[in-house]
C-alpha cells in the first residue's frame, strides 16, 4: 500500500466527522418527561442508552493506514440491564453491553442529571477473572454496604461440562462477585457458593444482619428450566471473601396466575424507607406469545427482612408497545435504581435492547405499596377490590 492509498479519502473524513457530530447530537439531545402518567411514576420520552451511545473509538480503528475505508470494526448491539448509584454529583450507571459477538461487558456510563446526558466512559470495565474463566457476564447489581466497599454481584455464565454431546447451548449459572471503593479499580472475590441450584439473579442487601451479609437470591434447576426453584430467596454469608449462603429460605414466592407465576427475582438493593424496605422485582408469566417479563413491588420490615409487610397486586411497570420490541420481545427487566433526597430514578431496560428511566419519590412509592389493594388470587375478589373503590368513591364525583 503507497502513502496515498493510506491517507484518509474525503469521503471516509466526511463519514467520521458525521460519525462524531451524531454522536454527540445523540448524548446531548434532552430527554423529556411523556405527557401522560399514572401518577406512580414518570416515563421519559427517550432511552437514556442505546448501541448507538457506544463510544465511536470503540467500534472504529481510526487509523487510515489499517481501516483507509472507515469501516466499522466492532459491532455494538444493545445496553441494558445497568446497575446504578449516585457517585458525587452525579449518575452513574453499570451498564450491560452486547457486543454483536453476543458476548456482554460491563462499562461505566455517567449523567449529571439522571435523566439524559449519559457519556460512556473512556474504557469498559476490565473484570477480573477466577481460576475458572467467565465465558460471559451480566446484570450487575450495585450495593454501597454499611462495610465501606461498593460491591458488584452480576452473573458468571460457563458451559455446562454436562451438557449432551454437541448441546451447545446449556449453561451453568452463578454469581460472580467483584468489589471497588472508585469504580476504576476492582476486586474479584471467589463466586457464590449455594446449595440450592443456579443462581444468575443475586443481589446484596446494604446494611448487616446480626452482623452477617445478606443475599437475595433465586434459585433455579437448570440454566433455563426453573424446576422446584424460583421465588426470592434470602441467605446469608459470614465472610464475602469465602461467599457461601447460608439459612437460604424462599421470602416472596410465585404463585399460580399471577404476573410471576413462572419465575420472580429481587432487581436492585432495597431502599431503606421509614415504613420498611422498598423493594423492586421482575415477575414472569408465560403466555401464547413467549415469556412476559414485568416489574413489581413490595415491602419488608425494618426489624425482620425476610417478612413481606406490603405486596400490591399486579404489575408495577410494563412494557409499552414500543418496549415490547427487541431482541427479546415483550420483556421490562431492572437491576438498577438511585434514591436521592427522596427522589427515586429507576433505571430499567426493555426488550434486552436499551435503558431507559422513570422517575418517582420514596413518598410515591411507600404510598403506592401501602395502599394498593393487594392480590386476592382470584377473578371474583378482584372485581370486589373494584367494587370497594366505587363505594368509597361514591359522592365524590
Amino acid at each position: 500500500m503507497n502513502a496515498s492509498e493510506t491517507k484518509k479519502s474525503p469521503e471516509t473524513i466526511l463519514n467520521y466527522n458525521k460519525l462524531v457530530k451524531n454522536h454527540q447530537k445523540l448524548i446531548n439531545s434532552p430527554n423529556n418527561p411523556v405527557a401522560e402518567n399514572n401518577g406512580i411514576f414518570q416515563r421519559y420520552e427517550n432511552p437514556v442508552l442505546t448501541a448507538a451511545h457506544a463510544p465511536i473509538h470503540w467500534r472504529y480503528d481510526l487509523n487510515p493506514k489499517t481501516n483507509p475505508l472507515g469501516l466499522e470494526r466492532i459491532g455494538i448491539n444493545a445496553t441494558f440491564n445497568p446497575g446504578a448509584i449516585k457517585w458525587g454529583e452525579n449518575y452513574v450507571l453499570v451498564v450491560r453491553v452486547e457486543g454483536n459477538d453476543r458476548k456482554s461487558f460491563f462499562a461505566i456510563a455517567e449523567s449529571p442529571n439522571g435523566v439524559d446526558q449519559f457519556q460512556f466512559w473512556d474504557k469498559p470495565i476490565q473484570l477480573p477473572q477466577t481460576e475458572e474463566p467467565d465465558t460471559n457476564v451480566y446484570d450487575m447489581r450495585l450495593t454501597r454496604h454499611e462495610d465501606g466497599w461498593i460491591y458488584g454481584i452480576f452473573c458468571t455464565e460457563r458451559k455446562d461440562p454436562n451438557a449432551p454431546a454437541g448441546d451447545t447451548s446449556q449453561a451453568v449459572a452463578n454469581a460472580g462477585i467483584a468489589r471497588t471503593k472508585d469504580l476504576v479499580n476492582w476486586e474479584r472475590l471467589p463466586d457464590l457458593k449455594s446449595y440450592t441450584g443456579q443462581q444468575r439473579n443475586v443481589v446484596l442487601h446494604p446494611e448487616f444482619v446480626e452482623g452477617k451479609y445478606a443475599v437475595y437470591t433465586r434459585p433455579q434447576d437448570g440454566f433455563i428450566n426453573v424446576g422446584t426453584g424460583g421465588g426470592i430467596g434470602l441467605g446469608y454469608i459470614k465472610n464475602m471473601e469465602n461467599p457461601i449462603v447460608l439459612d437460604e429460605k424462599i421470602i416472596n414466592n410465585k404463585a399460580y396466575h399471577t404476573v410471576y407465576e413462572l419465575k420472580n427475582g429481587q432487581g436492585p438493593s432495597p431502599i431503606k424507607t421509614r415504613e420498611g424496605w422498598l423493594h423492586l422485582a421482575h415477575g414472569v408469566r408465560n403466555t401464547a406469545g413467549g415469556l412476559r417479563y414485568t416489574l413489581y413491588m413490595f415491602m419488608t420490615a425494618l426489624d425482620d427482612i425476610a417478612k413481606v409487610i406490603h405486596q400490591p397486586a399486579g404489575y408495577f411497570m410494563a412494557p409499552t408497545y414500543k418496549e415490547t420490541v427487541g431482541d427479546v420481545p415483550n420483556v421490562l427487566f431492572v437491576n438498577g435504581w438511585i434514591e436521592d433526597q427522596g427522589k427515586v430514578y429507576i433505571y430499567y431496560a426493555s426488550s434486552d435492547t436499551r435503558c431507559h428511566v422513570a422517575v418517582s419519590t420514596v413518598e410515591k412509592l411507600i404510598d403506592y405499596v401501602k395502599n394498593t389493594p393487594e392480590d386476592t388470587f382470584t377473578s371474583a375478589g378482584s372485581v370486589s377490590s373494584i367494587i370497594n373503590l366505587i363505594n368509597n368513591n361514591k359522592g365524590l364525583y
